[in-house]
């Protein structure tokens, strides 16, 4: 067998094969994993609450009714109301979008960057992965908040600052797990024989290792949602966040820690939706990595 006859099959088996058996695995397997199914169950409820919100709510989530202020929840108002008289639980759930629409975008941001960082790092060695690596220490060792800090300086405080801030300091987990990854697969047969062939090194980079690497951090990307939801949270609590009247989940457990001894729905019921989700984002990925990877498989 020649290593033009090797190439093909092993391609085919090694790089499409992960992705087709993952998908296969999260329809076949996810009857099995009873926590994951809930995990994904809330999630597809979550959006679907989120995206219908506008349509599905009989009160204006902004709107102020003084008259109806501090009202404790009720079968009228689930999650009672806040101190301007604004219904709490439709809060959450515009608040939801916002939450939804920080992940879908950190996570556009991030994923590509470290994976092609990483990617590279892995593949090329040498001075070039010590370059990489060290720059991703140093933008590893700034927090999250103080890049907010130094960004609502320069910009001023909003959501897309706040976008930013979490983006910058998100992609390193990733680059270095995509560089594991890579690590690995180069060394790898079907790689070799690619090398036999006359692949460039460009076409190793983008076929062969690269596809190999996805299902990895498409689940660490899901493991880190929780931390983005969190670390949202707390730049909407310290005001950097999504502003006012806009239904974001921190910026509603800071203005309700006021009358958290009166009234403590105003500011319990955020943290709990806070709760909830990033517990929902854990769950989910950790059955991804269950199905995704082999490795991390129960017997």
């Amino acid at each position: 067998m020649t290593a033009q006859d090797l190439i093909p099959k092993n391609k085919e088996a090694g790089a499409r094969a992960p992705l087709f058996s993952g998908l296969i695995g999260i329809c076949g397997k996810l009857s099995r994993e009873p926590l994951g199914l809930c995990g994904f169950v809330v999630l597809f409820v979550l959006i679907i609450l989120a995206v219908f919100a506008p349509w599905i709510a009989p009160y204006d989530p902004v709107t102020q009714n003084l008259q109806a202020a501090f009202l404790p929840p009720s079968l009228q108002h689930l999650a009672g109301t806040d101190e301007f008289g604004r219904d709490i639980f439709l809060r959450l759930v515009f608040g939801a979008r916002i939450t939804i629409a920080t992940i879908t975008a950190v996570t556009l941001i991030v994923g590509p960057i470290g994976l092609i960082i990483g990617v590279i790092s892995g593949f090329v060695g040498g001075r070039t992965d010590t370059f990489l690596m060290r720059f991703t220490d140093i933008v590893l060792s700034f927090p999250s908040l103080i890049l907010a800090l130094a960004f609502a300086a320069a910009l001023g405080a909003g959501l897309e600052t706040a976008i930013v801030a979490i983006s910058l300091t998100s992609w390193p987990p990733i680059a270095r797990l995509a560089r594991a990854e890579a690590l690995i697969v180069r060394h790898t047969d079907y790689v070799a024989a690619a090398r036999l062939y006359g692949a460039s090194p460009l076409r190793l980079l983008l076929l062969y290792i690269a596809p190999m690497c996805i299902p990895s951090v498409i689940v660490r990307l899901t493991l880190n949602m929780a931390g983005i939801i969190l670390t949202a949270a707390s730049l909407g609590f310290l005001g950097l966040g999504a502003q006012p009247p806009a239904p974001e989940w921190g910026a509603m457990i800071s203005s309700g820690r006021k009358f958290i001894l009166d009234h403590w729905w105003v500011a319990v019921m955020p943290g709990v939706a806070i709760l909830v989700t990033s517990l929902v984002f854990n769950l989910v990925g950790d059955t991804l990595c269950d199905l995704l990877d082999p490795r991390h498989g129960r017997s």
